[in-house]
């Protein structure tokens, strides 16, 4: 049997051979990124503010917490991301989160599961950041489910796709300075299913962090609900090195 699949393996690579997800260059075996590509991405190590993950290019053990997390401490007590989202990531995200390229979340998750394998380990339950059902609708998919549908299956830990909702149907994001960001999601997100979370380890999926207005947002209804911690793991941050 074993050689049965790998044979008919080899003959789909053969009439089918995988291509680069950022540059389409054709790849061999199972790889989802050339050698070119995957060297232009940064992936995120361990040195980094214990709190919300900011990268530090020269770890200080005097001040392991990073300024921004001192002057105002997330809601989210924990945040992993797997790589910065950059010019060279954005060619990786994009098509995930905008063109329908919903095959690309397997290995999308695995990236996310190696940077935040600590977070889903001592977590109860996964729950997706929610679309408002009008932008699901539009968009047909919720990518941070995809990503935390996969993580959870690997992982095998228990995914909460429709316990957190999106209530408020926000406005988009993309030009909003901190301050925006964070008046935009208040009271955008509510708990369907308190006996779900209450009193769990929650671990909460996005696909972008920027200034992390919308995870505070999501801890807040969730340990307004009962949750023991809220910890967050996106596929990208964007960030300052430190």
């Amino acid at each position: 049997m074993k050689l049965l699949k790998k044979t008919i393996s080899l003959f789909i690579n053969l009439l089918m051979p995988g291509r680069c997800y950022m540059c389409g260059k054709i790849v061999e075996g199972k790889s989802a990124l050339c050698a070119e590509c995957y060297s232009k991405m940064t992936f995120l190590s361990n040195q980094c503010c214990p709190v919300c993950g900011r990268p530090y290019v020269f770890p200080s053990e005097k001040e392991p917490v990073c300024q921004s997390c001192l002057k105002e401490k997330p809601k989210v007590k924990r945040l992993r991301a797997a790589f910065t989202y950059d010019t060279y990531s954005r060619e990786l995200v994009l098509p995930f989160k905008h063109a329908d390229r919903t095959d690309m979340a397997p290995f999308l998750s695995k990236l996310m599961i190696r940077a935040g394998q600590e977070l889903i380990d001592s977590c109860d339950v996964i729950i997706p950041v929610p679309l408002h059902p009008r932008r699901l609708l539009k968009r047909k998919y919720n990518q941070a489910g995809l990503l935390g549908h996969a993580i959870a299956t690997t992982c095998q830990k228990k995914f909460l796709p429709n316990t957190l909702l999106r209530i408020i149907n926000t406005k988009s994001q993309g030009h909003d300075n901190r301050y925006q960001r964070k008046q935009n999601v208040k009271d955008a997100f509510a708990v369907k299913k308190k006996k779900d979370i209450r009193g769990k380890k929650v671990l909460l999926i996005d696909d972008v962090y920027t200034t992390g207005a919308t995870l505070n947002a999501c801890a807040e209804a969730l340990y307004a609900a009962g949750a023991k911690r809220v910890e967050g793991l996106t596929l990208a941050r964007v960030c300052r090195f430190i």
